[in-house]
């Protein structure tokens, strides 16, 4: 039963990236479109997004804990003054605001209008001072701006052009810049949890909103990083715990990990290359 409901998803999602093509933009109108239709629920922790909500402590945590020590912070209240922090992918700003109130600049970044918009009304209601764009990465590397970090957590396994996506997020870093990101494996486990449980079981999240297939492994991702010149950190896995309703950092990688790489000084940018399988899940 388990493997028939496996082809009939795969072959699904498969068919769907096949209508794509080959384009050099990093944003997947689909994948925009299903965010939308849910934007104004970014900050109601009960509802399609309350997993990203448990996630949040444990990932401003790994953040606090790397950024901290290259900051000019003067208490652990500011842990992340004087550094100019970009969030790709910031949705309704549930990272972009935790790290604005430890004294970041933060940059907040997403292809979704709809998303932005709930995101600088909170912010604004929260007092809080936050540069929101809707834009992909690629487009403020046109404008040629750089910062200290970059965050990316639980973006890359929305982004089919992955090689593009990768190389943006490096130009946008400053010469010994750090890079966290976060994402699932991709993993029998994760597709029976990450997929059948949580999307078309429990529907703990819409039905649709990942496709397996585009889960990097953290070897993968590792390799991707390394070949554009990062020097990454080993990988660490996130635990959900249902009970509580709480991530928590452990070794076991088969589903939710985290990646940290630090920029070379002498970082020349390179195309990684692009295997048969990211390939035919680039898309529009």
């Amino acid at each position: 039963m388990l493997r028939s409901l496996f082809r009939l998803i795969t072959k699904a999602q498969s068919n769907q990236a096949s209508l794509n093509t080959t384009v050099h933009n990093t944003s997947d109108i689909d994948v925009i479109n299903n965010f939308a239709k849910i934007a104004e629920q970014w900050w109601n922790p009960e509802k399609e997004h309350w997993l990203l909500h448990c996630l949040v402590p444990v990932r401003m945590q790994l953040i606090r804990d790397c950024l901290a020590p290259v900051g000019k912070n003067t208490s652990k209240i500011q842990a992340l003054a004087g550094l100019k922090v970009l969030d790709v992918g910031c949705g309704g700003g549930l990272l972009s605001e935790p790290m604005a109130r430890l004294g970041a600049k933060v940059t907040g970044i997403d292809p979704d209008s709809a998303g932005i918009s709930v995101a600088i009304d909170h912010a604004l209601n929260m007092g809080l001072n936050i540069d929101y764009q809707i834009a992909a990465p690629e487009n403020l590397v046109e404008k040629d701006q750089y910062f200290d970090a970059v965050i990316a957590s639980e973006v890359i396994e929305h982004v089919s052009a992955k090689s593009l996506f990768l190389n943006a997020l490096a130009s946008l870093l400053k010469p010994g810049g750090i890079i966290i990101i976060t994402t699932i494996n991709r993993t029998f486990r994760s597709y029976i949890q990450a997929i059948v449980g949580a999307e078309y079981i429990l529907r703990w999240i819409p039905p649709g909103t990942h496709r397996w297939n585009n889960f990097l492994t953290p070897s993968e991702l590792t390799a991707m990083l390394k070949t554009i010149s990062f020097d990454v950190n080993p990988a660490l896995g996130f635990i959900f715990k249902p009970i509580e309703k709480t991530f928590t950092i452990s070794t076991n990688l088969q589903m939710n990990y985290a990646l940290i790489a630090r920029k070379k000084i002498n970082h020349e940018l390179k195309e990684p290359k692009i295997n048969s399988r990211e390939r035919f899940f680039l898309t529009t």
